[in-house]
């Protein structure tokens, strides 16, 4: 194995890591819940109206994918994301997934309209 294609897993890896890390609609929610500002877990499951053991566990995972970080505020533990372009990374794939349901929403009409003549 080359260094280049050892680089190439390397780097596929921790993408597909990231991506694991978003891959859950909690997931993709806490991060639209932290782009305004930082959040304790107690604020976060009040917000997405979870139980906190259940926020808990996702922002775990989270921050060992990389994507927020924790910062202890006194008595409590404060969660921001790492890097706000993963926000735009999110949009970006909201933009996608609405055109591919347009072009699903325009291939059945243009079905349904063939079964009908």
């Amino acid at each position: 194995m080359t260094e280049s294609s050892t680089l190439r897993e390397e780097v596929a890896r921790l993408h597909a890591n990231m991506c694991n890390g978003i891959a859950d609609m909690t997931r993709i929610l806490i991060i639209y819940t932290l782009a305004g500002e930082p959040k304790n877990v107690s604020e976060l499951a009040k917000i997405l109206d979870l139980p906190q053991p259940t926020v808990s566990r996702h922002l775990k995972i989270m921050r060992d994918c990389g994507i927020v970080l924790a910062e202890r505020a006194g008595q409590v533990v404060v969660y921001r994301l790492k890097d706000a372009r993963i926000v735009q990374a999110l949009d970006l794939l909201r933009s996608v997934m609405a055109d591919t349901l347009e072009d699903r929403a325009a291939l059945a009409r243009e079905s349904s309209g063939a079964l009908i003549r």
